[in-house]
Formats: structure tokens, C-alpha cells, sequence
């Protein structure tokens, strides 16, 4: 290989770098409050980069799936949850026949420690299931009026994968069993801070707001000019069956005292319709009754003649002569263009011959 020839710092190039440092040190030394005001103005005018990237502490992971037997609404509630909620996981659904204990090993496989499970019922009952896998504790909901974010179609929009905030009405802190689903429903629903397939922004916020004694959830957009709410959806509404110590199980620590069975609900509905077709085949009885019965023939009241006024009787008049026939103008009219008619004919035959 060839030697490299090396450049000689003698040279006319190195004289002309050495002359340009010296002009700059020749410079008077700037100012302290120069430079100060300096460094504020390009911080001022500095663009903020991205949010400084954190450690991802809160391992947070949910199992979000079904049981088989469920319908397209609870379907598409499902993938809505799945969408708002980054930090979730999914999975096939489960056989009916399988008991629920089988969902914390499902959970482990998966290394998820909380799961929101829907399980349907005579395909028109829908439960859910909040636990906190595998120690517990969870809770079993009747879900009531379903509506998803592609039947709403409501004009509120967030940005997928953002991390919301939760909005909670003051009666979870007044009774202990709606504190524990209050920490549960934290829990849950809040996106881990610096979760990788999160946006580090927040734009929208969950309300569960207690109403008849049942939890409303609702997802509301936060616009930035005024910080006004609109709803973007999805919205059901929660009603609490009981509250288990364990995951999917164990000893009872809260049961709803105002809670009504579906199947009690339509039941109800059912002898309210029988009992009104009761009573209209009681008053068609009834009716029948009082027609075969014989009337009661009442005596002549002789205070109910005082206010009858006799009428003027007219003489009869006998008519002995007939009246004449009302002439029908009509059948006249009819006649006459029958006549017309045949005349014509007549002369339209005589001149085609």
C-alpha cells in the first residue's frame, strides 16, 4: 500500500485557520445580561419537545373477553372497552359449561392481574364481571341499556390510546362497599402512566356517576378552548349483584338488597298483562250476567208526567186524488242522447255505403 502524505501545518491552509481563531479571540468579551437575555429569548422561542420518557412502573394488564352466547351489541361493546382502553388484552371466549374459577388461570397464562369477563345469559341478560385476579376481590353487574360507540353516533372524538380521567360522584365515599368499587374501577380503568402503546396526552374522561342506586358510565371528550364535555360513547349502566372476597368466588361481602333478577322483572311484567286480561274477562262476565237476568219492571211514577206538554193534535187529511210523477231528469237527459246516438250511426253507415 501506498504511504499517505501528510499535510503540512506550515502550509498556506493552516496559516488562514490560525488567523480566523485569532480574529475571534480578538473580540471584546460579551456581557453577562447580554448573554442572559440571549439564552431567554431562544428559551422562549425553543418549540417543547415530547413528554420526557419515564420508566413504566404500573404493570397494570386487563383480560377483557366473553362467554359464548353473547350478541352483536355486547360484541361490539367489547371491542369499544378494548379500543378506549390500551392496557387491555383479549382472548377466545369461554365455554358456559366451564366454571369461573378456570378465568384466573386464563388470566396468569396471559399475565393479566385484573379481568372484566361478560357473561351472557338466555342470550337477552348480560352480567359483567370486575376481579382483581387471583386474590380478588370481584364484583358481579347486571349491564343495562347498552349503547356502543357505532350506534351513538355522537360528535364527541379522542384520540386512541390516550389516557383518560376518572370522574367520580361523592356517594362512592359514602358507603364502604362503593369504596371498594371505587379502588377496583380505578383500578381497572386507569391507563398505566408511560404504557408503551399509550398516548401520553389526556383528552377525554370516564364518569360513574350513582343514580337509583345503580352505577351510569359515560366517556365525555374535553374540548381545549373552554373545557366543555362531549360525550363520544360507549354508555351502559351498571347494576351492582354482589360483591365476592375472592376472584370469581368465595365468601360474600356485600349483596344488593335493592336488586331484581331479570327473570323476576319479566315475571312481574307477565302477571301485570294476565291480571289486566283478567279483569276484562271478569267485566265481560259480569255483563253477560245482568242480559240473562230478568228486568224489574218498575211502577209508574205519576211526578214523572208534570213537565209533558200535550201536543196541538192536526186534523187527518185524506189525499183521494194520486199525485203526479216526479219527472227524473237524468233518465230524460239519457234518452235524448241514446236518440242522438243512433242517428248518427244511421248517417255514418248511409255514407259509408
Amino acid at each position: 500500500m501506498a504511504a499517505t502524505k501528510r499535510k503540512r501545518r506550515g502550509g498556506p491552509a493552516g496559516q488562514a485557520k490560525k488567523l480566523k481563531r485569532t480574529e475571534k479571540d480578538a473580540k471584546p468579551p460579551a456581557k453577562a445580561s447580554d448573554v442572559a437575555e440571549k439564552a431567554e429569548g431562544e428559551e422562549r422561542d425553543r418549540i417543547p419537545g415530547p413528554v420526557c420518557k419515564g420508566k413504566w412502573k404500573n404493570k397494570e394488564r386487563i383480560l377483557i373477553f366473553s362467554s359464548r352466547g353473547i350478541n352483536f351489541r355486547t360484541r361490539h361493546l367489547m371491542q369499544d372497552l378494548r379500543m378506549l382502553m390500551p392496557h387491555s388484552k383479549a382472548d377466545t371466549k369461554m365455554d358456559r359449561k366451564d366454571k369461573l374459577f378456570v378465568i384466573n388461570e386464563v388470566c396468569e397464562m396471559k399475565n393479566c392481574n385484573k379481568c372484566i369477563y361478560f357473561e351472557a345469559k338466555k342470550k337477552q341478560d348480560l352480567y359483567m364481571w370486575l376481579s382483581n385476579s387471583p386474590h380478588g376481590p370481584s364484583a358481579k353487574f347486571l349491564v343495562q341499556n347498552i349503547h356502543t360507540l357505532a350506534e351513538l353516533k355522537m360528535t364527541g372524538n379522542c384520540l386512541k390510546g390516550s389516557r383518560p380521567l376518572l370522574s367520580f360522584d361523592p356517594a362512592f365515599d359514602e358507603l364502604p362497599h362503593y369504596a371498594l368499587l371505587k379502588e377496583l374501577l380505578i383500578q381497572i380503568f386507569s391507563t398505566p402512566r408511560y404504557h408503551p402503546k399509550s398516548q401520553p396526552f389526556v383528552d377525554h374522561v370516564f364518569t360513574f356517576s350513582i343514580l337509583d342506586n345503580r352505577i351510569w358510565f359515560r366517556n365525555f371528550q374535553i374540548i381545549e378552548e373552554d373545557a366543555a364535555l362531549v360525550e363520544i360513547g360507549p354508555r351502559f349502566v351498571l347494576n351492582l349483584i354482589k360483591i365476592f372476597q375472592g376472584s370469581f368466588g368465595g365468601p360474600t361481602l356485600y349483596e344488593n338488597p335493592h336488586y331484581q333478577s331479570p327473570n323476576m322483572h319479566r315475571r312481574i311484567i307477565r302477571s301485570i298483562t294476565a291480571a289486566k286480561y283478567k279483569e276484562k274477562q271478569q267485566v265481560k262476565d259480569v255483563q253477560k250476567l245482568r242480559k240473562k237476568e230478568p228486568k224489574t219492571i218498575l211502577p209508574h211514577d205519576p211526578t214523572a208526567d208534570v213537565f209533558v206538554t200535550p201536543a196541538e193534535e192536526k186534523p187527518i187529511e185524506i189525499q183521494w186524488v194520486k199525485p203526479e210523477p216526479k219527472v227524473d231528469l237524468k233518465a230524460r237527459k239519457k234518452r235524448i242522447y241514446k236518440r242522438q246516438r243512433k242517428m248518427k250511426q244511421k248517417v255514418n253507415s248511409g255514407n259509408a255505403k
